[in-house]
């Protein structure tokens, strides 16, 4: 008999499951509720809201609706909430706790780099939800970084602040700071500004990944934080597979010779959906 275990570590991370929750509360008093991007990054959770009434919409369609405008967890830029505020609507603004006080210090260092003509860098993906807000704090004016390669944005004659997206590798962080100082001719500032419960996880998954003959990780395709995770997993456990469902579970995965599976997943990831990849893979062994 092959075991299955469902990680207790993984699933929604505080703030995404403080957002999750309010708009799930307010569908379900039938309020129309509109959410400006997808509120989380899991087509199956995505789904869900969408079957109870959620709509996602643009920035763009902001003057367009009448009803509730739910901000996620990722936070949004100063030019966004100036648009609701124009448009008359209703806020409901579940920017997880962690990025918005992140917002308040990029927006603080920003107006101090001002006044010495210096640099404030984001290490963090281009475009995601929440570096944008970020961004934001800076008038559009902060340098993203993405990886150790894009250091040639740097103007190294000038002072820097260097803060980091709550979800990024605290690892690659490092990297990018012991190469900065080393190049750096003026002050430079850091800070480690990654999310303690998210990148907490990466070594609990792996020991997790560690104890099972396969694991099975759920996941969004678009969620960085799954990719992250997913990773970790890999390295611990090169019989380490990706799905976003329980129809992607492939049979061939569970050879006589597996003990047990371990079903593992994001920030992003619900943990319904996990029980049911969990269902799957015990009906299949």
């Amino acid at each position: 008999m092959i075991k299955v275990e469902i990680d207790k570590y993984s699933g929604f991370c505080f703030g995404v499951k403080k957002a999750i929750n309010a708009a799930t509360d307010l569908l379900q008093n039938g309020a129309p509720l509109y959410c400006v991007g997808d509120i989380v990054h899991n087509e199956a959770e995505s789904e869900r809201l969408r079957n109870l009434g959620m709509k996602v919409i643009s920035h763009d369609q902001l003057s367009d609706i009448n009803g509730t405008i739910l901000f996620r967890a990722h936070g949004e830029p100063p030019l966004t909430y100036s648009k609701v505020i124009e448009a008359g609507l209703k806020l409901e603004d579940q920017t997880c706790p962690v990025v918005l006080k992140l917002q308040q210090r990029i927006k603080q260092a920003y107006q101090q780099m001002l006044k010495v003509n210096g640099q404030l860098l984001i290490f963090g993906k281009i475009g995601h939800a929440e570096v944008n807000g970020l961004v934001g704090q800076t008038d559009d004016q902060a340098i993203v970084i993405e990886s150790i390669n894009d250091l040639s944005k740097i103007d190294f004659s000038r002072p820097i602040e260097l803060f980091a997206q709550t979800t990024k590798n605290p690892d690659e962080l490092k990297l990018i700071i012991k190469e900065i100082e080393l190049h750096s001719k003026a002050s430079f500032g850091w800070h480690n500004t990654t999310c303690k419960q998210v990148t907490g996880r990466v070594p609990r998954i792996k020991e997790f990944a560690h104890l099972h003959s396969v694991i099975v990780f759920v996941g969004g395709i678009k969620s960085s934080n799954a990719k992250v995770l997913f990773h970790a997993c890999k390295e611990s456990n090169v019989q380490s597979h990706f799905v976003s469902s329980p129809d992607e579970i492939n049979k061939e995965w569970f050879n006589d010779a597996v003990r047990s599976v371990g079903v593992c997943g994001a920030t992003s990831t619900p943990m319904w959906l996990m029980v049911d990849v969990a269902e799957a893979i015990q009906k299949l062994v």
